[in-house]
């Protein structure tokens, strides 16, 4: 070989690049023209084995996109690109046309994307538009993380981005490898209800999704419940982060049903979210009855009282791999804070327990009479009603069909009705005994309940205890304040067989830091025999 072409050789193999990925990461290069990429594309066309491009920090416009996509077209081995944040100071109108361009690009390539992220690009609902084919065609039947946060979707850009994942998994599924999505992000994105509705039926399909971050979207109860919905159906989850969005009660008590079916949840974010007393007495029941891997439990900032707070340190006894819980910001008071404090000491989780320093205070009377059933939170009684009835609160109806129960009687509301004819201070406790009412109430109870095997006993709880006044509640009603004869009927109940005894300790946790003073004597009636149900039932064990 002549000398002249071995100098040809080893020039053209010193420009030739060979590796997994090219960066221009953080650069800040404002690419306009073809001119302006020259070299990139020098370099896009002579790297071998590109796994990964990463573009981001850097402002591309759509001349120059149209240039590096001519030569991502060479580049079927591509798996990663890393495109977030590219666009900054262009027009919105010239987001689309690139990044259709890029998209065809891969089309063209034939490659089959892993990663995608286009974060921080304030695209819009065009943008998603801009990547609606890329994502419906086979390059991304292989997709395994999606990162789309702080797009500006909106609610349109949810529902087109819904629909061409839907398109992908049943293209994919039709040739044998069905799509297996595990990470998908988009925080900031205004997807609202409808946006986070349509995910949420594509994400069901899916069913593979391990991780999954939609913080600060504007998704009240309706959205949270349909995502719980989909949650159930992802079974490998293990990251679920929701931040700063609007459980209230009914968002809250559907959120913690799914989590019951999550054996693999391991970090679960709801800081922010208002999921309320009753809310966090429902997370508290699906902690007990699961989530034995939990390693971080974000609770922050969402009206949760002392009581119910006390409710959640019990239930994390049995949590060996448990390293953060938050309750920072909620309505515990100085006391509260403190005994939060001892019950997590208690279960032996003290160092777990982040900073209370911004907490709250009590809640007065005047806040809780205020803020009732404002803004968005705002539903009518009607729909809450039929919710109640769907989750067993008032019966025992399910998919829409009877089981045997009067789901539509609502029977708190009657026991409740009953409570306000007997349980006066015109009525002895002798008087109370011999009518047997702690005996008839038991056994309405437990055949109108506790007997369903869909029967939902934490919601019964605390609708229970908003009805004696002991919880607040989200729908607006008379308080009517606890009795003796309250606590004569629940003595009695809380001893029988049916009766869960981590529901009775709920119970008894209310009634120890709410009830009234006049009524200490019987509330240690109630604590003694709780204390001797559970002895019976640990030399049952035994």
């Amino acid at each position: 070989m002549a000398s002249e072409d071995i100098a040809q050789l080893t020039e053209a193999l010193a420009k030739t690049h060979v590796g997994e990925e090219l960066s221009y990461k953080g650069q800040g290069l404002k690419l306009d023209d073809e001119q302006s990429v020259e070299k990139i594309v020098r370099e896009i066309d002579q790297f071998r084995g590109l796994r990964a491009l990463r573009l981001e920090g850097n402002t591309i416009g759509v001349e120059a996109a149209h240039a590096i996509a001519k030569a991502l077209e060479t580049h079927n081995e591509l798996e990663c690109c890393h495109w977030s944040d590219m666009f900054t100071g262009r027009l919105r109108s010239e987001i689309p046309p690139a990044l259709k361009s890029l998209g065809s690009a891969l089309i063209t390539s034939g490659a089959r994307l892993t990663e995608l992220d286009l974060s921080d690009n304030a695209f819009g609902p065009d943008g998603v538009k801009g990547i609606e084919t890329l994502l419906k065609s086979p390059v991304c039947h292989t997709l395994k993380e999606l990162r789309l946060n702080n797009c500006g979707m909106g609610i349109g850009g949810g529902i087109i981005l819904a629909s061409a994942l839907t398109e992908c998994y049943k293209q994919s599924s039709a040739m044998g490898s069905p799509l297996k999505l595990k990470v998908f992000i988009a925080g900031r994105n205004r997807l609202e209800n409808d946006g986070a509705t349509a995910l949420a039926r594509a994400f069901q399909m899916i069913g593979s999704l391990e991780e999954v971050h939609m913080p600060q979207n504007g998704i009240n109860h309706p959205g949270i419940t349909a995502l719980a919905t989909a949650m159930q159906h992802n079974p490998n989850l293990r990251v679920l982060n929701l931040n700063d969005n609007t459980f209230t009660k009914r968002g809250a008590v559907a959120m913690a049903q799914a989590l019951k079916h999550l054996r693999s949840i391991q970090v679960v974010n709801f800081g922010d979210c208002l999921v309320r007393t009753e809310g966090a007495i429902a997370i508290a029941a699906a902690l007990r009855e699961g989530l034995t891997v939990i390693k971080e439990l974000n609770l922050s900032f969402g009206e949760i009282t002392e009581a119910a707070a006390l409710v959640l340190a019990r239930a994390l006894k049995d949590k060996p791999d448990l390293k953060k819980l938050d309750l920072n910001g909620n309505c515990l008071g100085e006391d509260g804070c403190e005994a939060l404090k001892e019950a997590m000491e208690s279960v032996d989780k003290s160092d777990v327990l982040g900073s209370l320093s911004d907490d709250e205070g009590e809640p007065d009377e005047e806040e809780e009479e205020d803020d009732e059933d404002s803004g968005a939170e705002d539903e009518d009684d009607e729909e809450e009603e039929e919710e109640e009835e769907h989750n067993c609160v008032n019966g025992t109806k399910e998919n829409g069909k009877d089981k045997g129960s009067p789901a539509k009687v609502g029977y708190i509301d009657c026991l409740m009705q009953m409570y306000h004819t007997l349980f006066s201070h015109t009525i002895s406790y002798r008087l109370i005994g011999k009518i047997y009412v702690p005996r008839c109430v038991s056994l309405i109870f437990q055949m109108k309940g506790f007997s369903s095997p869909h029967f939902q006993t934490y919601l019964f709880i605390s609708s229970l205890m908003v009805n004696m006044g002991l919880l607040k509640g989200e729908k607006k009603m008379k308080k009517m304040g606890v009795l003796p004869g309250h606590l004569i009927v629940l003595n009695h109940c809380v001893g029988q067989d049916y009766f869960p005894v981590d529901q009775a300790d709920v119970l008894l946790i209310f009634l120890s830091r709410l009830v009234l003073p006049m009524h200490t004597s019987v509330c240690h009636l109630f604590h003694a025999r709780l204390n001797l149900f559970k002895s019976e039932i640990c030399v049952e064990l035994n």
